[in-house]
C-alpha cells in the first residue's frame, strides 16, 4: 500500500472483509506478480517481452511518483527510453507485446513509440546497421583479413537498403500497416524498398494457394490483409511494386472479392508496367459465370488500358546524322506483343475458349507489336490441334491473323509441313520460301561478304523482295527457256545458298510436295485444274491477294529453270 495508490483506496473501502478484486488488471497475475515483487524490494527482472505488462499494471496500480519516489512507473519509462527503444529487435518485440494488453498500451503512448522507433531506424545509413535480426553480417576472421591485406570494414558484406523488411513481417497487419505509413510519411524510403516490404509480407501471410471451402473469418482475414496493401502501394507508379507482384495480388484479390475500387486500382497500377510481366503472371483463374481456365477478358482489358496510356506508341528519334532508331516505348510495345503471343499459347489449350476470344486478344496490340509472327502461329498451331472440329471458315479466320511473310526460316519450315492449316496458307508459305531463296541467290551473286552477314529483312523489304520477284517471274516467262546446263549451274548455288532454310522436297510431307511439284508443272504448260481446298485462305502476304494467285491469273507459275 505504501507504492500503490489504487490498492490503498481499495483496501480502505474493502472494510472487515480484506478481500478485493482486481480481475481487470492488465496482464493479470503476471504482471501482478512484477508489481509485488518490486513493492517488496525482490529483484525483478524486465525484458522486452515483460515490460508492457508491467507499465500497464503499474499504472492500473497508480504507482506513481506522488505515492512514493523512485516508483514503478518511472523505473519502467526510464528502462523504456534507455534500452527498449534504442533496440531495433526489442522495438520490434514489444510492438508485437502491445497487442494483448490494449487499450491500455495505446493510451500509454507505448504503441506509438515503438512505431516512431522502428520506422526511423529502417531509414538510417545501411552501413551502419548492426541491429537486424534476421540480417546476419558475416564477418570475418581477423587473421585471414591481415593474410589477404584488407580491411577489416571491407570484409563486411554490404547491407541491402530492404535489410529491414523480413524483421517487420512478425506484426500483425494493423501494426504492420502504421508503421509502413510511418515510414513513408517520412519521405526518405526509396519507392522500390516499400515495394519490396508489401512483397515479402504478402508472402509470409499469403498462402500459395486458396481454397473457397475456408471458413468466413479467414476469408475476411485475407480479403483485409489484401485490401491493406493495395491501400499502401508506393505512390510513384513508375517504380515501386513490380508487375508480377501487382498480377499475383490481384490473382489473389478476386478470390477473396475485394472491393470494385480496390480492383480497379490494381488494374490501373498493372498496366501502367505490363510489359515487365511474364506469361505466367498473367494466367488467372476466371470465375464463374466464365467457364474458360483463365480470365482473358481482364488480360484484355489491361493490355487495351496499357496501350491507352500512350507510353507504347512508336515514338522513333531522329539523330543529327539522320538515321531513325527505336525509342524506349517501341521496345515496350514489341515486349507486350510477345507477352500477349504467349499468352495466347498458353490460353489455347483451353477446350472452351472460343475463336473469337483468341481473335479479338490477338488483334487486341497493333501491328508494329509483332514484327515476327512466330509466337502467333505457335499459339495458332495450339489451338488447331485442341480444337479439330472447326469449321473451314473458322480456320480462315484464326489463319488470317497471321502474316506468312513474317515467319522466321524455322516456323516456315514447319508451317509447310503442318496439315492443319488451310491449303492456301501452305502456297504462300511455300511462295515466300522460294521468294526469300532467290533473294538470296541475288544477294550472293552481287555480295557474297554481304549474304553472310544478313540475317532477317525488315516487313518493307520483303515486299520489296517480293514485288521485284514478281516482275522478274513476269519477264522470264517472255523469254526463250533457258539450256538446261543454265540451270543446273544456278541450282548449284541457289542450293549452297538456302541450306539453312531446310525447306527443300525431302522435308516436305505429301501434300506440300504435290503443291510444290503442281506449282511448276504449271508454269511449265502442264496446265491442271485447281484444287477447292485453295478457298481457303489466310493473310495475304502483299494485302489483298496472294502473289501466287495473282501470277496463276495474269503469267502463271514459272518453273524452277525459268524462275532461277
Amino acid at each position: 500500500m505504501s507504492k500503490s495508490n489504487r490498492l490503498l483506496m481499495l483496501l480502505s473501502k474493502a472494510g472487515e472483509e480484506n478481500e478485493i478484486d482486481m480481475a481487470d488488471i492488465p496482464g493479470g497475475p503476471k504482471a501482478f506478480e512484477i508489481c509485488a515483487k518490486f513493492c517488496y524490494g525482490m529483484i525483478v527482472t524486465l525484458n522486452a517481452y515483460n515490460v508492457v505488462i508491467a507499465r500497464c499494471a503499474a499504472e492500473y496500480l497508480e504507482m506513481t511518483e506522488d505515492v512514493d519516489r523512485g516508483n514503478l512507473i518511472f523505473k519502467i519509462e526510464v528502462f523504456l527510453n534507455s534500452s527498449i527503444f534504442r533496440s531495433w529487435k526489442d522495438s520490434i518485440i514489444v510492438l508485437q507485446t502491445t497487442k494483448s494488453v490494449l487499450p491500455w498500451s495505446e493510451d500509454l503512448k507505448i504503441v506509438g513509440s515503438c512505431i516512431d522507433s522502428i520506422a526511423s531506424k529502417t531509414s538510417v545509413d545501411p552501413g551502419s546497421i548492426t541491429w537486424s535480426y534476421t540480417y546476419n553480417r558475416k564477418l570475418s576472421v581477423p587473421d585471414k583479413i591481415a593474410e589477404e591485406g584488407m580491411n577489416f570494414r571491407d570484409k563486411i558484406d554490404s547491407v541491402p537498403m530492404d535489410w529491414w523488411v523480413e524483421d517487420i513481417c512478425e506484426l500483425d497487419i494493423d501494426l504492420y500497416k502504421r508503421v509502413m505509413i510511418t515510414v513513408k510519411s517520412k519521405g526518405r524510403m526509396d519507392g522500390k524498398v516499400i515495394g519490396e516490404a508489401l512483397k515479402t509480407y504478402a508472402v509470409r501471410w499469403l498462402p500459395d494457394s486458396f481454397d473457397e471451402s475456408i471458413s468466413d473469418a479467414l476469408t475476411w482475414r485475407y480479403k483485409y490483409l489484401v485490401e491493406t496493401l493495395i491501400c499502401l502501394l508506393p505512390q510513384d507508379k513508375a517504380v515501386g511494386c513490380s508487375c508480377s507482384f501487382l498480377l499475383k495480388l490481384l490473382k489473389f484479390a478476386i478470390l477473396v472479392g475485394i472491393d470494385d475500387s480496390a480492383r480497379e486500382y490494381l488494374v490501373k497500377r498493372i498496366s501502367l508496367k505490363l510489359h515487365e510481366a511474364s506469361v505466367k503472371d498473367l494466367l488467372i483463374p476466371a470465375r464463374p459465370p466464365q467457364n474458360t481456365l483463365y480470365d482473358v477478358e481482364l488480360i484484355q482489358c489491361i493490355v487495351g488500358r496499357s496501350l491507352m496510356h500512350g507510353k507504347y506508341n512508336q515514338d522513333v528519334k531522329h539523330e543529327e546524322n539522320g538515321d531513325f532508331i527505336l525509342g524506349h516505348e517501341h521496345g515496350t510495345l514489341m515486349n507486350i506483343g510477345k507477352l500477349v503471343d504467349g499468352y495466347l499459347a498458353e490460353i489455347a489449350y483451353d477446350p472452351n475458349l472460343t475463336i473469337c476470344s483468341f481473335v479479338d486478344l490477338s488483334r487486341s496490340i497493333p501491328v508494329s507489336a509483332r514484327p515476327i509472327h512466330d509466337g502467333l502461329y505457335k499459339a495458332i498451331d495450339i489451338y488447331l490441334k485442341e480444337h479439330v472440329s472447326l469449321t473451314k471458315a473458322e480456320k480462315k479466320k484464326i489463319c488470317g491473323l497471321m502474316d506468312v511473310k513474317k515467319l522466321t526460316t524455322d516456323a516456315s519450315t514447319h508451317a509447310a509441313q503442318n496439315e492443319l492449316l488451310p491449303l492456301r496458307v501452305v502456297v504462300q508459305v511455300l511462295f515466300f520460301e522460294q521468294v526469300r531463296a532467290a533473294s538470296g541467290v541475288h544477294a550472293l551473286n552481287n555480295n557474297a561478304r554481304d549474304t553472310s552477314n544478313s540475317t532477317t529483312n525488315t516487313d518493307e523489304e520483303w515486299e520489296k523482295t517480293a514485288a521485284d520477284g514478281n516482275k522478274s517471274l513476269t519477264k522470264q516467262m517472255s523469254r526463250t527457256k533457258i539450256k538446261d546446263e543454265d540451270f543446273q549451274t544456278n541450282g548449284e548455288l541457289l542450293k549452297k545458298n538456302s541450306k539453312s532454310t531446310k525447306n527443300g522436297a525431302q522435308l516436305l510431307p505429301s501434300r506440300s510436295k504435290r503443291i510444290f511439284d503442281r506449282l511448276w508443272v504449271v508454269g511449265r504448260g502442264h496446265v491442271e485444274n485447281r484444287s477447292s481446298e485453295t478457298s481457303g485462305s489466310s493473310q495475304s502476304p502483299t494485302g489483298d491477294a496472294s502473289p501466287l494467285v495473282h501470277l496463276q491469273d495474269k503469267v502463271g507459275i514459272p518453273s524452277p529453270r525459268e524462275r532461277v
